[in-house]
Formats: C-alpha cells, structure tokens, sequence
C-alpha cells in the first residue's frame, strides 16, 4: 500500500481538504465552500453546539489532525464559545496548513464563500503534488459497526468481519469494535478474552455502565426495525455484534479520540460518564463512525443487514450487507454481500474478501460509498473521564 506521511509519522489512505464549520450557524457557509469541490477530496465536518464541551475540542482537534486530512480551513460565525485559536494551533503544531475565516468580520455569506473556496481551490492542488510512501497493514487502524441489523448479521455478516479482523491483528494492525450498548449480555464471554484481570474488569464495568445509561432513559439500543428483521431482546442482538469482533485477545478499552498505541483488538467505550446529561449515547451510526475516525480510524467496515446508505466525511466506509434478500434490492450501495453464506459460500470465503477489499480500499480504491459522494457526520455533547492504565497493553 501507499499511504500520506504526515509530521506525527503516521500515514493517511486519503488526502482531504477538510472545512470545519464551529457552531451551526456556519454550517451553510462551510457546505457551499466545499459544493465545487466535492469531487476534489474536499468534505465538510463540524460541530453544531454553541456553548463549549471539552469532547467536542478534543474530537474536532483529533480529526483535524487525522492521517486522511491535508489541509484544514475553520469556518466560524465569530461569536460562538468553541476555542477556535486552539483548534488552529492544533492543527498548525501537526503541519497542516490551516486558515480560519469568521463570517461576522469577513464580510457575511458571499464573502466568507468566496473567500473559503479559494483557499479551497489552492489546497487541493497543491495536495495533488504530495507524494506518497510505502505503508503496511501493521499500521493501520480499521473501525467496525453494525447498524440496521437482522435476524442474519449474527451469522453472515458480522462472523465475516470477525474473521476479517483476526488476520488484520495477526498481522499488526490496530482494530477498534463498538459499542457497550450493544453488547450487553456479552461482558462474561468478552472479559474472558482480555489480556489482562484488570482490562477483563474494565470491559465489565463499561458494559454495566451502557446498562445503566440506557435503562435510565428508557431505551436500548434496539430499533423497530430490528424487531421486524426477526431479532427478539437486546441480549439477542448483542450477540450478532459480538461476532464482529473475531476472536483475537482484546488488548484495550478506549474512549472517543484514544488512539490506540499500537496494532490489536480494541473495544470503543461510546457511552458518557458520570450522570445521564445529553441523550442516548449514539443518535446514529455516523456517531460511532465519527468517534472511530478521531480514534485514528483510516477506515471502517460497516454491517448492515436492513440497508444502510451512508458513508462517512475523512474515511472510506466499506458495507458489507448480512441479508441476500437486502444485497439484491441496494446492490449500488453494497460493497460485499456477506448474505450468500446463507446459501452455501463458505464464512472463510467472505472474510477474505473483506479482508482483501480492506487492503484495496487502503491503497486508493474507491467504496461505494465514496463514489456516491456519501459524506455524513455527526458530532453531539458528551463528555468522558479519562482512561486509566488498566485500560491499555502495557
């Protein structure tokens, strides 16, 4: 593979422009600044909230700084509280150029557009001319989620990716799995892989927690849709996700923005700390994505057996679909259709090819996704303690 060698020595799959709106009145300025180039590798990110939240600093300063991003231009409204001279000194301290235009002093909307895609416009020439570098499978970080699950994820699908995933950690990349919420029910099984007593209790700890948030709100992470796809209780569907994880000894929990230290299987923590204050953890899919990509994802391998079309802003998301039936109505959006294991083709056979795709998409192949132009993000309020020692390989 090919990869972009960045200051901090890592490398990136992708060479994106990225333009970072800070409140959501400058979420239309920020869109418009990226619609000519769209198909340049410039994507709009952003964090919509006005009053601050450590979380969000510190996800939109490791997504600013990840491997995929070349450049970075913040587009603020001016009188917003999220600290944008941070953000910029972050981003500035990595090597990237970055830029910063504030709508209510550049001169309202036409201005601050016009003004923003010709920095746009100049960034992404002067990134086609970086050349790239040797890159290995041992230095890749690769994300999973499931949504949109059925009676199939747990049997096609999701053991793919598990197969998937226990040669990507055999051979030394890093390999983040989600979420708590999820996997209630699962904590006895998990803990038993951990590398460690005190990571097995961690891993327990941070699914009583899920429980805990959830059952305080007054609803799991169970979806009419699962329901109707054949899936009877949350334990149930927990099981499906487990699977997604492989079988390889889990090396760490993390949080949102953690990076991992080095190659392994790590489990994301996705649900806040302390009191219940800002909602259901995830409002969607794109969340998880989101908080795997600032965790340094370069990629993600996203189950889907009902049919999800989305993809995701900085890093390619590829879809694999669990349910035959679902791969023949969306087969455009659908990368792998892990539902012909129902039909004979061996488990071993689809988890090469997610694993050979894997590799593709990391040395510049293009996911469906990402050729339908699909760039969702999602960034709400949480808030997280930081990881303690127990939580990471020694």
């Amino acid at each position: 593979m090919q990869g972009y060698l960045r200051k901090d020595g890592r490398k990136g799959i992708r060479n994106y422009v990225a333009v970072a709106y800070l409140v959501e009145c400058a979420h239309h300025v920020a869109r418009e600044i990226v619609h000519p180039h769209r198909e340049d590798g410039a994507q709009v990110i952003g964090f919509p909230g006005c009053f601050p939240n450590v979380y969000a600093q510190d996800m939109m300063e490791r997504l600013c700084t990840h491997p995929n991003v070349g450049a970075v231009l913040l587009v603020s409204l001016g009188c917003e509280s999220f600290n944008r001279f941070q953000l910029s000194e972050a981003i500035e301290a990595s090597g990237r150029p970055v830029e910063t235009i504030v709508i209510q002093r550049t001169g309202g909307t036409r201005s601050s557009i016009a003004a923003g895609q010709d920095w746009v416009a100049a960034q992404v020439e002067a990134l086609k001319g970086q050349e790239t570098v040797p890159m290995g499978v041992d230095e890749l970080i690769v994300g999973t989620v499931c949504g949109g699950s059925d009676g199939t994820s747990g049997i096609t699908g999701n053991p793919a990716v598990g197969l998937a995933y226990d040669r990507l950690v055999a051979e030394g990349a890093a390999c983040i799995f989600e979420e708590t919420g999820e996997l209630i029910g699962c904590e006895a099984i998990m803990a038993a892989r951990a590398r460690t007593p005190e990571l097995a209790e961690e891993l327990t700890r941070s699914v009583e927690k899920a429980a805990r948030y959830y059952a305080t709100l007054g609803f799991g992470s169970f979806a009419a849709g699962n329901a109707e796809g054949g899936l009877s209780t949350i334990e149930e569907k927990s099981m499906g996700a487990y699977a997604k994880s492989g079988s390889s000894p889990i090396d760490g929990l993390i949080k949102p923005g953690d990076i991992p230290p080095r190659g392994g299987l790590y489990l994301m923590d996705v649900v806040p700390d302390g009191e219940v204050r800002y909602g259901f953890p995830n409002i969607a899919d794109n969340a998880e994505i989101v908080e795997m990509i600032a965790s340094g994802a370069h990629l993600t391998l996203f189950v889907t057996a009902r049919g999800s079309v989305v993809g995701s802003a900085l890093a390619p998301v590829i879809k694999i679909c669990a349910n035959p039936e679902s791969y023949a109505r969306l087969s455009e959006d659908m990368d792998v259709n892990a539902g012909r294991i129902l039909s004979g083709t061996p488990l071993a056979e689809v988890g090469e090819e997610i694993y050979d795709l894997t590799l593709a998409v990391a040395d510049g192949q293009k996911t469906k996704s990402e050729a339908l132009g699909h760039a969702e993000f999602i960034l709400t309020y949480k808030s997280f303690e930081p990881i303690g020692p127990a939580c990471l390989p020694g």
